[in-house]
Parts: structure tokens; C-alpha cells; sequence
């Protein structure tokens, strides 16, 4: 492992940044939370424009408005930052998801499940086809191979766990006899790859789709989950 001395950064250093000004004192908790999501924000900007081989802790730093001394404490290194990143995009990815299925959970939630998912692949897609997460997949395939962890995280983490939330919401409607699944999770997954698989493919290779094209597919792949899991 590179130790923070042998990216010419020294150990004071690296806890006087932890420490901050010391006339002021340590940063609020509301301040410090400021200057992460701020230092998140520069680090997606750059590793989505120009990816994770052409990014440097040097270069998100001078972004950032931070010197290097402060990046390195908080994070030990680039791929520790690329993962910082990752999961707050991650975190993006799903809340839609669970917002979906929480608010089905709840009593007295709507038995309109053609509404519900007719909304929620509208969201998912529009997610998906914005031009972050296409360059984000990009890098996770380049660095498949060099980070397996990163690839890991983001099917169990993100795929994963956004199949788990879309079960829940089929399940809620499920005990309400709205629809018949045996198993949500597999029906989850299904749905999910039904409105995103083509769309994110096309995305992924950078192939342009045209978006009646692209909303007519959307409407169908809806109908057809519909019609797979109605009671008969």
C-alpha cells in the first residue's frame, strides 16, 4: 500500500487539514458536510469528463479549491475517491426506487400499479439515459478489471439493491390482489431489464435513440410486465 509520505504528503500535514484553521477552529458539522458534497460534486464532474486514468488527486484538488493535503485526508487515494463518487451516484440511482416502494409500503397507498410503474420507468429511464450515468458505466467497465471491487459494488449496491426496492413495491401491490407474482424479486429484476436494457446498452456505446422510439418501447415494456402479472 502507498502511504501518504510517499505521495509527498506528510503526516502533519495530512492532520493539520483534518484540523482545519486553526483560528477559527474545527468547521462546523454543517460546514464540513458542505465541503464534501462540494468536493463529491468537482470529482464527478471530472471523472465523468475526462475518466479515471485522465483524473488526478492534483487536478480535483486545484477544482475543488482545496489543496491536496486536504483531499488525501479524507480520501487515501483516487480509487477511494472514484468509490466516494460511485456511491453517491448510486445513492441517486435508488432513491426514486425506495421513495416508489415506501410510499406503497405506507397505509393507504394507491392500488393504481399501472401508474405507479408507468412513473416509475419514466424515471428510471430518464435517470439512465442522462449523460453521468452513461459516462459513469463507461469507466466502471475500463476499470473492471483493475478495481473488480468497484464493478462488485455498483451490481450490489446499486443493481441489487434497486431490485430489492422495486420487490418491495411489487409486493405491496401484491397483498392488496392488485397483481400475482410468486417471487417479486424476480419479477423486480425482470421489470428493471424490460424498461433499461436496450436504452442502457445504447447508452453505454454512445448510439444515439430517438425518444418517440424510445417512449413507445417504455409504454410496451410497461403493458407487457402488466399483462404478465395481472390476476387471473
Amino acid at each position: 500500500m502507498v502511504s501518504k509520505e510517499d505521495r509527498g504528503v506528510t503526516v502533519t500535514e495530512i492532520e493539520r487539514a483534518e484540523a482545519g484553521p486553526r483560528r477559527g477552529g474545527r468547521p462546523t458539522r454543517a460546514e464540513a458536510a458542505r465541503r464534501e458534497a462540494h468536493l463529491i460534486a468537482v470529482a464527478t464532474t471530472l471523472f465523468l469528463e475526462r475518466g479515471f486514468d485522465a483524473t488526478s488527486i492534483d487536478a480535483v484538488a486545484e477544482a475543488a479549491g482545496m489543496s491536496k493535503p486536504t483531499v488525501y485526508a479524507r480520501y487515501r487515494d483516487k480509487r477511494a475517491l472514484f468509490e466516494a463518487v460511485l456511491r453517491e451516484r448510486i445513492a441517486a440511482w435508488l432513491a426514486p426506487l425506495s421513495a416508489a416502494a415506501e410510499a406503497q409500503a405506507a397505509q393507504g397507498g394507491s392500488d393504481d400499479v399501472e401508474t405507479a410503474l408507468e412513473d416509475l420507468s419514466r424515471t428510471l429511464l430518464a435517470h439512465g439515459q442522462s449523460p453521468g450515468a452513461a459516462m459513469l458505466k463507461r469507466n466502471l467497465v475500463a476499470q473492471a478489471l483493475q478495481f473488480p471491487e468497484l464493478a462488485r459494488l455498483a451490481h450490489e449496491e446499486g443493481w441489487l439493491r434497486g431490485v430489492r426496492a422495486v420487490a418491495q413495491l411489487l409486493d405491496a401491490f401484491a397483498r392488496r390482489g392488485r397483481i400475482a407474482v410468486a417471487d417479486p424479486e424476480i419479477a423486480a429484476d425482470l421489470f428493471l431489464s424490460l424498461v433499461l436494457g436496450r436504452s442502457s446498452q445504447a447508452t453505454l456505446y454512445g448510439i444515439a435513440t430517438d425518444p418517440e422510439a424510445q417512449e413507445r418501447r417504455r409504454q410496451a415494456a410497461v403493458r407487457l410486465f402488466l399483462d404478465g402479472v395481472r390476476p387471473r
